[in-house]
């Protein structure tokens, strides 16, 4: 019997199926899963790739489980948790431990709600102390559940939250953080823009290598020009308005669509350009979450219903 190289439609079309139904499973927690993942790492870039990855792996490990999984949400963030701890021990950061040792208690209610405090925890706890932190103040997990997320004792969790608490106390956050200009003037950058305003698809194809990736997480990928161009760009491009602008500290293309109205956010794009090639483009186009707090940073509605997603 030959082997194929092939894996088949029908099955591709299964597997999309399955994890479709495992978003929408999930789906009630992926708000209070991407603020994590974005505190814990400090970025809403980084958090952005951690929650995607989460998504991955979480979707990807059921068939090791052996039993159902009763809780979807500790499940999640025990997910994200590792592979956060795993990335961090690769790159030889500091974990840190959980050790039980008493602290007196901290009111620290008034100060948690102030988003430059939990975007700054990563690079003032240790990375350990950081998950204890978010899982048990902010996202409301027993300390026996937290114990199990980072693998500590509950009564570590205690001892470590309540000296990342008085730390916190003690630092101050009211220097605004300085925004550096990181905006790329790309010739490729521009070409891309003015091709894609004006609709001219063969144009914006001819600067993107043969074997340019391209991917919309939630969405597709694809990985060549002549894929995209049988795939996602079977139709032509959708009419909006792009634009180069700085998104948290990085140079990005925001498309807007107005349809009579104020400008909405269509999509989210990222390019990475070697030779003076695109070689990689990312799109946020699927991504919930992400592009609703790049509306709220931007002061720019996002636009909720865009075939095929709505997200009233």
């Amino acid at each position: 019997m030959e082997l194929s190289n092939n894996i088949d439609k029908v099955f591709l079309d299964e597997t999309r199926k399955l994890r479709d139904e495992f978003e929408e499973i999930v789906s009630v927690y992926s708000s209070d899963l991407w603020n994590y993942c974005k505190y814990v790492t400090g970025s809403p870039w980084d958090g952005e790739d951690l929650f995607q990855e989460t998504m991955i792996k979480s979707f990807g490990l059921l068939p090791q489980r052996w039993s159902e999984i009763t809780d979807k949400k500790y499940y999640l963030f025990k997910v994200a948790t590792n592979t956060w701890l795993d990335q961090c021990r690769k790159l030889k950061r500091e974990i840190g431990t959980l050790d039980e040792v008493p602290e007196p208690s901290l009111d620290f209610s008034d100060r948690l709600l102030l988003e430059e405090i939990l975007i700054s925890l990563e690079s003032n706890l240790t990375v350990k102390q950081t998950a204890a932190f978010l899982l048990l103040d902010i996202f409301q997990f027993s300390a026996d559940e937290v114990a199990g997320i980072v693998q500590s004792t509950p009564g570590g969790v205690y001892s470590s939250v309540q000296r990342a608490r008085r730390k916190l106390a003690s630092l101050d956050f009211s220097e605004s953080k300085t925004k550096i200009d990181t905006q790329s003037h790309s010739v490729t950058i521009q070409a891309y823009l003015e091709a894609f305003n004006n609709g001219d698809l063969n144009s914006m194809l001819r600067l993107f290598s043969d074997q340019a990736q391209n991917e919309a997480f939630f969405g597709f990928q694809e990985f060549s020009k002549e894929e995209m161009r049988k795939g996602s760009l079977r139709f032509g491009l959708p009419g909006h308005t792009a634009k180069e602008i700085e998104l948290w500290g990085k140079p990005v293309i925001i498309v807007l669509t107005t349809n009579g109205h104020s400008p909405e956010i269509h999509d989210i794009q990222i390019q990475e350009i070697e030779n003076g090639k695109i070689v990689s483009h990312k799109s946020y186009f699927f991504r919930k979450e992400f592009i609703l707090a790049a509306a709220e940073e931007l002061g720019i509605k996002a636009q909720l219903v865009k075939p095929p997603v709505s997200w009233n």
